[in-house]
């Protein structure tokens, strides 16, 4: 299992993963689940993945390896006029690769799925940011949708749905996000750090800021104990529930 949050901002986008990988208790490994491609000042494009590791592995090995060489580049995401084919590249390439691995009868959504999240902004556009299903069809975020999660979401959604602001700039929504992810990791093993994170600000074509967060990290430590006590002190101060 896995965690990725892509979320757009007025300022631009901003990106999340975690890095856990299992097949097993005793089977624990760091695999990076956050890929950019950049071609600064013509197109930024961040792809990240949840899923069978080695789906989304061949999948981005595929983009990467048609991506290298100009005469290699159709099909190629580096080629691709706008973000919308770009996610109809991955989305037919993450077909493909389901479809070849996968056994007789095997559905999309068995044993070699895999889902991902697209981002980034091609000169003369807008940033966008799209949501890639194991069918190879694909949704964009809204103003009413304005974030995606994939892999195991349910656990960090709700502080998200209720904090979120396009209006944020990226120092308030990485700590959005870091309560979020803190909030994951605390309720399922199969989610942990590090956290990758990327920003990217509108028009600027190339990544803003592409960290790793370590489990030592102090800041997320200081936040990841700065919520509990919050949490701990907010319940405190709700009123008492009275029997009739």
């Amino acid at each position: 299992m896995t965690y990725c949050v892509g979320m757009r901002l007025d300022a631009g986008l901003i990106f999340m993963s975690d890095t856990r990988t299992n097949a097993g208790v005793d089977n624990i490994s760091t695999v990076k689940k956050m890929h950019t491609w950049e071609m600064p000042g013509e197109r930024v494009i961040v792809i990240m993945t949840a899923g069978n590791l080695a789906t989304t592995q061949s999948v981005i090995s595929l983009l990467d390896e048609r991506s290298k060489a100009p005469e290699d580049r159709k099909p190629s995401i580096l080629e691709a006029p706008s973000m919308f084919q770009v996610a109809r590249e991955v989305g037919r390439t993450l077909k493909e690769v389901i479809q070849s691995n996968a056994t007789t009868g095997m559905e999309a959504d068995g044993a070699f799925g895999a889902t991902m999240i697209i981002g980034g902004q091609i000169a003369g556009s807008e940033p966008r940011l799209f949501l890639v299903y194991p069918e190879g069809n694909f949704i964009e975020a809204s103003e009413d949708t304005p974030f995606f999660q994939i892999g195991e979401a349910k656990y960090g959604k709700p502080i998200i749905v209720r904090a979120h602001d396009p209006a944020m700039r990226f120092e308030e929504a990485i700590k959005l996000l870091m309560v979020s992810f803190d909030s994951t990791i605390k309720s399922n093993l199969s989610v942990g750090l590090p956290l990758d994170f990327v920003t990217y600000d509108m028009d600027s074509l190339s990544i803003s800021h592409a960290e790793r967060i370590e489990a030592d990290d102090p800041y997320f430590q200081t936040v990841s104990n700065g919520w509990g006590h919050a949490l701990k002190v907010a319940f405190d101060q709700l009123p008492e529930f009275a029997f009739e």
